[in-house]
Parts: C-alpha cells; sequence; structure tokens
C-alpha cells in the first residue's frame, strides 16, 4: 500500500492550489483505515470534444490518482453542456441542443480512455440526476447562494458593470457543477485554475447538503509550444494528443527551454522525485536539448507506445539533426508542366500562393536539399524531393 505521504506527493505534483492539503491528507488517511478508495471527479462541458496536450493535464493527473487506487468518475455534462459554463465568456453562450452534447459527448469518450483506464473509470451523464428534480427541489438549490457572491466572479462582475446581458439560467451552471459533486459524494474534484468558482461551489454545496466537503485541486494553464500563449488549436502552439507519434515529438522539441519542468510536471506521469533530478541535470548545466529529448520522448511514450516513440525520436534526429532527407515521405504525382508554387499549393504544402512566394523569397523551400529561389520553376525530374520547412516533405512522381 502507497503511504499518505507518498501519495500527497504524486496527488499534489504540478498543482496550481490545493484547498486543502490537511483535509486531502485526513481523507486519505481515513481511506486506509476503512480500506476503501476516494472518489475522485472531475466534470467535463462536451461542446469543445478536441482534446490536446493542455486540455490533458487534468486527465493526466487523474490517471495518476487512478493508478494510486482511487475511484475516478468521469462526469459528461450533458445537462449542464446545454447552457454553457459562462467561464470567462463576455456574453450568454448559444445553448447546444441534446442531440449536439450527446455526440460530443460520444468523441469525448473515445479521447479521455487514450488517457484512463477504461475498466477503472467510471462515467456518468450529469442529467441522470439534475434532469429529475422538480421547481421545488430547484428552487431549494438556487437558495443556497446569493446574486452579490454570484457577482464577485469575474466574468458576472464584469458583465454586469458593463450593462452585457447575464442569464438567469447561467447563475445555475455552477450550482449545478456544484450539486455534482452532492449527488456522488466527491472526496476530490480536478479542475483547471479557470475553474476555481465552480470547482469551489461543490465545496460549499456538500457543507449545506451536510455533508464532508470535498479537497478541491486547481491545474495551472499549460502554455503552447509558443510559450506564451495558453496552449489552444486556433493559435496553432498545441500538441493533439490525437496527432501522429512524429507530430507530437517534433511539436514537443519546439516547447521553450524555461518550460521544459512545467511539462514534465503537467504533460507526463512522470515521478516527482524523477522531476527534482532533472531539474538538478538542468542547474549543473546539462544541455537543455537533451533533457527535451527525453521530455518528447515521454510525452509520444504516453500516447503512441515505447515503439513508435522510438521511431519518432530516430526520424526526429535523421530531420533535424542529422540534416538527412527521411526515406517514408509522401509521394505527389504532377504532370511534368506545373511549376513549384503550383506543386506546393496543390500538394497542400502551403495554404496559398502568397505564403508559398514568401517561403521561397526567405528562403524556406528546398528542392533536394539545395534553396529554391524561383516560384516559377517547372524542370522537375521523377523522385525529386520538395522540401517546406522543417518537416513538411514530399516526392515528386512524373
Amino acid at each position: 500500500m502507497v503511504s499518505v505521504q507518498e501519495q500527497i506527493k504524486i496527488i499534489t505534483k504540478g498543482a496550481a492550489e490545493v484547498i486543502n492539503v490537511e483535509d486531502l491528507e485526513n481523507k486519505l488517511k481515513k481511506a486506509q483505515q476503512e480500506n476503501r478508495p476516494l472518489i475522485v471527479k472531475l466534470g467535463l462541458d462536451p461542446s469543445a470534444p478536441d482534446i490536446h496536450v493542455g486540455h490533458a493535464v487534468v486527465l493526466r493527473k487523474m490517471k495518476q490518482i487512478q493508478d494510486l487506487g482511487h475511484k475516478i468518475v468521469i462526469i459528461i455534462g450533458d445537462f449542464t453542456g446545454m447552457i454553457g459554463d459562462p467561464t470567462g465568456k463576455s456574453k450568454t453562450r448559444k445553448q447546444l441542443t441534446n442531440e449536439e452534447v450527446l455526440e460530443n459527448a460520444k468523441t469525448y469518450e473515445r479521447q479521455i480512455f487514450k488517457i484512463l483506464d477504461k475498466e477503472k473509470t467510471e462515467l456518468r451523464f450529469n442529467s441522470e440526476w439534475l434532469s429529475k428534480l422538480n421547481f421545488k427541489e430547484v428552487i431549494e438549490l438556487a437558495g443556497k447562494y446569493t446574486v452579490a457572491r454570484m457577482l464577485e466572479r469575474e466574468d458576472f462582475k464584469n458583465r454586469f458593470n458593463n450593462q452585457l446581458s447575464i442569464g438567469i439560467h447561467e447563475f445555475f451552471y455552477p450550482l449545478m457543477q456544484g450539486f455534482d459533486s452532492v449527488e456522488i459524494n466527491a472526496d476530490i474534484e480536478l479542475g483547471g485554475t479557470d475553474q476555481r468558482f465552480n470547482v469551489l461551489m461543490g465545496r460549499t454545496l456538500q457543507k449545506d447538503y451536510g455533508k464532508e466537503p470535498q479537497v478541491a485541486l486547481f491545474m495551472p494553464l499549460l502554455e503552447g509550444t509558443d510559450g506564451v500563449e495558453k496552449m489552444s488549436k486556433s493559435l496553432g502552439n498545441y500538441i493533439g494528443i490525437n496527432e501522429s507519434a512524429r507530430d507530437i515529438y517534433v511539436k514537443s522539441m519546439q516547447v521553450p527551454d524555461n518550460l521544459i519542468i512545467k511539462y514534465f510536471e503537467l504533460a507526463t506521469d512522470i515521478h516527482p522525485d524523477e522531476i527534482d533530478k532533472i531539474k538538478e541535470q538542468l542547474n549543473k548545466g546539462a544541455n537543455p536539448r537533451d533533457i527535451k529529448m527525453n521530455l518528447a520522448k515521454e510525452i509520444t511514450r504516453l500516447y503512441h507506445g515505447d515503439s513508435k516513440a522510438q521511431e519518432a525520436e530516430e526520424y526526429f534526429k535523421t530531420l533535424f539533426q542529422n540534416n538527412e532527407i527521411p526515406e517514408d515521405i509522401p509521394v505527389f504525382q504532377v504532370s511534368g508542366d506545373e511549376s513549384l508554387i503550383e506543386i506546393m499549393l496543390n500538394s497542400k504544402l502551403v495554404p496559398s500562393k502568397s505564403e508559398g512566394k514568401r517561403l521561397i523569397m526567405q528562403g524556406g523551400v528546398k528542392i533536394n536539399g539545395e534553396k529554391a529561389n524561383e516560384a516559377d520553376r517547372t524542370d522537375f525530374k521523377n523522385d525529386d524531393v520538395i522540401q517546406v520547412g522543417k518537416r513538411k516533405f514530399i516526392k515528386l512522381a512524373l
């Protein structure tokens, strides 16, 4: 059995805030005495189902807690999703239909089990209990919180001060998320730092319903590969968990040196003691690139396994360290009279002719390893290799 202190070390690794560690210690001790697991809750809003490494931070933490033997309960917010989480929103969100919510939920299920053990995970939909509340019970729930306290929430306060509309139904979102904790008797709830208000609502409501309040465990938001903005698909600074092993590895190598430790803490399952050793290596002058290669391999391994991670590392070494052209690049059929810029556009190496011409002018396009200078060049031969940037290749077939 893993000791309580060892569990605390693993559970709190990388956490931005724990409310509070003393409660967590008491819960773990009591669970060991009673030989039962803690109930650990994560609520997912099924309106944005495409998971990247930034989204996966809380899921990775859930996996670490699951491996300690505790019961993981994932609550798909099919009922709350019809309102939409107002967190960080400057206006009322468009309500999703039940069909949209359920379709997104299916996509979420497929992705979360790339991280969590499906056999050891309980998946619930909060419509199971929220849809059954009668109006009297809804009024009782609403009576447990005040409008003044709701307006302390930053996004609501800003909208109120700027005379922007706030739907009364939006006040129910944190109440419903909190009621989920009451319903499943959650011992711990995880969330990002942007979910602070919602998760603490669970503690408040559990007290009001005469239950022991859950521990709130907040994970920080993860910056993307640009090292500046929060990881986001729209900003292009993301690492998708469904991407190929090669893409995950190469993108992980783009992480700035100052975020290496944060990525080890939030994007991997490496033990805290091992991370301390990595910190020591960096402090003693180890080459950050070598440490980062270990990071990239570890992230890739989590989603594709050992052998694919090893293959991705060899690909990276070939492509970036040895400046060689990889062997298994896609073949693109051409008739023989297309220009370089037309081939680049038709093969989707570039999104537009203007972007292609810009890259050629800046020396970012190579033909058989030599920089290309003419966008209208047409004298190509069979098996010529066109390279755009560091990662995009095609081999021509005439």
